[in-house]
């Protein structure tokens, strides 16, 4: 960057406070875009409808943010009993914004020159030298930090909004994948560039959704782990010990709640400067390695559903690229149906009311996609609950998957046969022979919305029929999958030859599909039948 680009050292230092300056997009609960401050956006919680980030990480980013202001300033219930009657009572959150407002400005500028929020002051003598342009920052844009996806964002100034970056930090802190960061460890030791994952990375993370913001901020809040404070406004902000990186860091407790939900995953820098209409942008970055946490399952993990490797493993559900989230939804509702502690009991205590039509609540589930150090896809799905009917979602949701699985089981043993009739001479596994005649792809993706709607329409039926609400969704859906993925076996064999060979195929591979559906192996719901697990 040319000297001349550079803020003039005669100008005011450009500030910039979220407590008030409107830096995060909502929706209100007319459906109407606005951006608050982070004052407002607790002040005004009961009257937002959601808040609205670019990504689905930005989102969960910004709501434990959140959630640390309110644990930070007390504003959580004292006891799972305490929290029940601030969802039936809908407790204000007033309390968290008139903290905030309270706070030192110094603690809360985005460029003090020691303190500076949510970042590392020990990067400013190489920001200049080492920080790279501002699309590093965004974890869609940076690549594996030493390389970005477009090359010409190594070097490019192209200015990043104040209130993006902010937004864009708080997401690094918590779902920065592992790495080797884009500077020396020459001044600050070795051990800068070694970039851990973050708190959140290779998990989904479950956020319980309310009609409100506010109502979603108190599903999540919970009595506190540990003092109110302390709050990670900076790096040297001396209210925690914070590591060197001369050595391997050393993981560390969170020392509360607002601790866990604010803790630093980077250590980052941000340079300001004035845009081409006066407005404050950021237009240099530095980032290196972060702390490290050492995490509790049962007590830092409260939103954890845990699920089992191929190894045997048992860790929290990750997210995977072949596997989408919702054939794993049973897990989710049978931690609700089943858990003593935690967020899943919570809601599990929650009393029943029949809110209106759909579901009072959603578990919003969400997932960074990573090819080892390369950020590929953020994940993504929201499951309905009704207090009262996590035993009958279970159910649904197992069903569902039990169904979908066997399904896409025949629509691979349709292709194998079709394969071995129109190749002869081909080994009757061979994948790319098979693959032509696979219907499964285009399976998988379709068979996402009717089992939504197979919850979905469980949550209705729950209204008029508390004792089976379950069957009759079920057998529904059975019958939408079986009639999609014929249609869709069906088209996966059009490329067959109009020739005594091609028919052959496509006959024994369309009675193959056939008989799996009538099997007696089949599950019941494919026969028009009931099943009970």
């Amino acid at each position: 960057m040319s000297e001349a680009q550079t803020s003039d050292p005669a100008e005011p230092r450009p500030r910039w406070d979220p407590r008030y300056r409107p830096c995060i997009p909502t929706v209100t609960l007319d459906g109407a875009p606005a951006h608050h401050s982070l004052c407002a956006l607790l002040a005004e919680a009961d009257r937002l409808s959601t808040v609205d980030g670019t990504t689905p990480g930005e989102t969960v980013a910004v709501i434990e943010y959140l959630l640390a202001i309110c644990f930070a300033s007390g504003t959580c219930p004292s006891s799972p009993e305490e929290w029940r009657t601030w969802i039936a009572e809908e407790h204000g959150l007033g309390g968290a914004s008139e903290w905030l407002a309270a706070q030192p400005a110094g603690a809360w500028d985005l460029f003090h020159p020691e303190v500076p929020l949510g970042q590392n002051s020990a990067l400013a003598p190489l920001i200049d030298e080492q920080g790279t342009g501002p699309a590093q920052l965004v974890i869609e844009y940076a690549g594996d930090y030493s390389q970005h996806f477009d090359h010409h964002h190594l070097e490019h100034d192209d200015p990043l909004p104040v209130a993006e970056a902010f937004r864009a930090m708080l997401t690094q802190h918590v779902y920065a994948p592992y790495g080797r960061a884009r500077m020396s460890g020459r001044q600050l030791g070795p051990r800068i560039t070694n970039l851990a994952a973050g708190r959140l990375q290779g998990r989904i993370r479950i956020v319980a959704l309310g009609r409100t913001l506010g109502e979603t901020l108190r599903l999540n809040l919970h009595p506190p782990e540990g003092p109110g404070t302390p709050l990670n406004t900076s790096w040297s902000d001396g209210t925690t010990s914070r590591r060197g990186f001369a050595e391997k860091a050393t993981p560390r407790a969170p020392r509360g709640s607002a601790d866990l939900h604010s803790a630093l995953g980077r250590s980052v820098l941000l340079r300001p400067n004035r845009g081409a209409d006066g407005q404050v942008v950021v237009d240099r970055v530095l980032i290196g390695a972060g702390e490290v946490l050492e995490l509790d399952l049962k007590r830092h993990l409260q939103d954890a559903v845990l699920g089992t490797t191929l190894g045997g493993e048992e860790k929290p559900l990750w997210p995977s690229p072949t596997r989408a989230q919702w054939r794993d939804a049973h897990a989710l509702y049978g931690a609700v149906k089943d858990s003593e502690t935690g967020l899943y009991a919570r809601l599990r205590s929650l009393p029943y009311e029949k809110r209106g039509p759909g579901a009072p609540y959603q578990m919003w589930a969400v997932g960074l996609l990573t090819k080892q150090a390369l950020p590929v896809a953020w994940t993504q799905g929201s499951y309905p609950y009704a207090p009262g009917m996590e035993r009958h979602l279970h159910r649904a949701s197992h069903r569902g998957s039990i169904v979908a699985e066997y399904v896409a089981w025949s629509l691979k043993r349709a292709a194998v046969v079709a394969s071995e009739i129109a190749h002869p001479s081909a080994y009757a596994a061979d994948g790319a022979q098979v693959a032509r005649f696979d219907a499964r792809w285009e399976f998988w993706p379709s068979a996402a919305e009717p089992f939504y709607q197979l919850l979905d329409e469980v949550i209705e039926e729950g209204l008029v029929d508390d004792d089976d609400p379950v069957s009759a969704p079920l057998v529904d859906y059975a019958r939408t999958l079986m009639t999609s993925a014929r249609t869709q076996l069906t088209h996966r064999l059009d490329p067959l030859p109009p020739n005594s060979k091609g028919h052959r195929a496509r006959a024994r591979a369309e009675r193959r599909f056939d008989e799996d559906m009538g099997s007696a192996r089949a599950p019941a719901e494919l026969r028009g039948e009931t099943a009970h697990d």
